[in-house]
């Protein structure tokens, strides 16, 4: 049996670049624009008024393409829900 001894910031990386190969080879691909019930589902909210004073207040940010339809910003729900973590003690 060989032992490969990897520093830890290498091993991470080669991590990385396995999983990046793993999703081009099987086209998996977060799309960045998701529809309502994904967003509500990622906040963990169920109102689609609170998803509505959300876009309204500017606190995440979303595109509508025509007038039923309103994609919400993958990333600006992360960051959302970043900005509202709280440290532990």
């Amino acid at each position: 049996m060989e032992v490969i001894c990897l520093e830890t910031d290498a091993f991470y990386h080669l991590i990385e670049e396995v999983v990046d190969r793993i999703k081009e080879k099987y086209s998996i691909v977060k799309e960045r624009w998701i529809v309502t019930d994904e967003a509500m589902n990622l906040l963990g909210i169920k109102s689609k008024t609170t998803l509505q004073k959300l876009r309204d207040s500017g606190e995440i940010r979303y595109s509508q393409p025509t007038k039923k339809i309103i994609l919400y910003d993958r990333e600006s729900l992360y960051s959302y829900l970043e900005n509202h973590a709280k440290d532990t003690f």
